[in-house]
């Protein structure tokens, strides 16, 4: 892999954005702006990265939540999801495509900041 974000031939990272009872409720977050923020990321992210929306990720008390998947690449390599929540500012939307941009799980090493956002996964 060469240059700073993923090979396009390899395909790039996916990034899985909960809108479902809480994540993107305007009732929860009155203050978020859920479709603008999805609409940043959709415009940050361009292939071959994919945003996609998902009905509930199971992690409500952490509204709002992404979940950015690996490229192939680096799963193969052991890279995992990462989950962030409590993703209702701006910034750290921002910082979570920086981020994915820079390659992501696997090959971007976290910032002390966005790493405040990482949650756990939960279990099945």
């Amino acid at each position: 892999m060469t240059g700073s974000g993923p090979d396009p031939i390899r395909g790039g990272c996916t990034v899985t954005v909960c809108r479902d009872c809480c994540c993107g409720s305007t009732t929860k977050h009155p203050e978020v702006d859920h479709d603008a923020q999805f609409r940043a990321l959709e415009r940050a992210l361009s292939p071959p990265h994919q945003v996609r929306a998902s009905r509930c990720l199971d992690r409500c008390t952490q509204s709002n939540v992404i979940v950015v998947h690996p490229t192939p690449q680096a799963r193969r390599g052991g890279a995992r999801p990462v989950w962030f929540g409590l993703v209702v500012d701006d910034q750290v939307t921002t910082d979570i495509a920086d981020w994915v941009q820079a390659g992501g799980p696997g090959h971007a090493p976290l910032s002390d900041l966005l790493a405040l956002s990482v949650i756990t996964a939960p279990t099945p």
